[in-house]
């Protein structure tokens, strides 16, 4: 039996790192980095707030995690699933400052056929999104475990090719 290729995995973190919380998908990624060393086919981005100009990584993506702050409603620190048609593509709510930058990015891919075979993503809610560069204490506590569920995720989309 040939082993298939590892699958190109893209892990995308957005967020505005000075509004406290709302950087939280970008906080996210050096642990998740750190805990990837050396997997292959792993595009790590950090997309900050660039909007349209993450088109391009978007499309190019097969399997697709986003990570950012998401404002749900829940307790400050909790951590959100959104899977394929869960996340907002273009009208739906506004979760963060910065999303509609993003949901145009989504439907725009959708409209030109090259979205992600896979996307699911993954936030936290924040408990402050006031003028700061660090992240309050309740969310600071949490990153290791939204860095935990990402990783999860990586896990099972590498087994599901292991074992096709």
């Amino acid at each position: 039996m040939t082993r298939l290729q590892e699958p190109k995995i893209t892990i995308l973190g957005i967020g505005n790192t000075l509004f406290s919380d709302e950087g939280v998908g970008i906080h996210v990624l050096p642990l998740v980095e750190e805990e990837l060393k050396g997997f292959e086919n792993i595009e790590i981005i950090e997309g900050l707030t660039d909007g349209m100009r993450l088109l391009g990584p978007v499309e190019d993506a097969e399997n697709l995690i986003i990570i950012d702050a998401i404002n749900a409603g829940e307790q400050p620190g909790t951590i959100i699933t959104l899977v394929g048609d869960e996340i907002p593509a273009y009208f739906g709510i506004k979760m963060s400052v910065h999303q509609m930058g993003f949901q145009e990015v989504l439907m725009a891919a959708k409209l030109r056929e090259r979205y992600p075979k896979q996307i699911v993503m993954y936030g936290m809610q924040p408990s402050s999104l006031e003028l700061g560069v660090e992240l309050t204490e309740t969310n600071e506590k949490k990153l290791v475990e939204l860095k935990d569920v990402v990783i999860n995720q990586v896990n099972v989309w590498r087994a599901a090719y292991e074992t096709a």
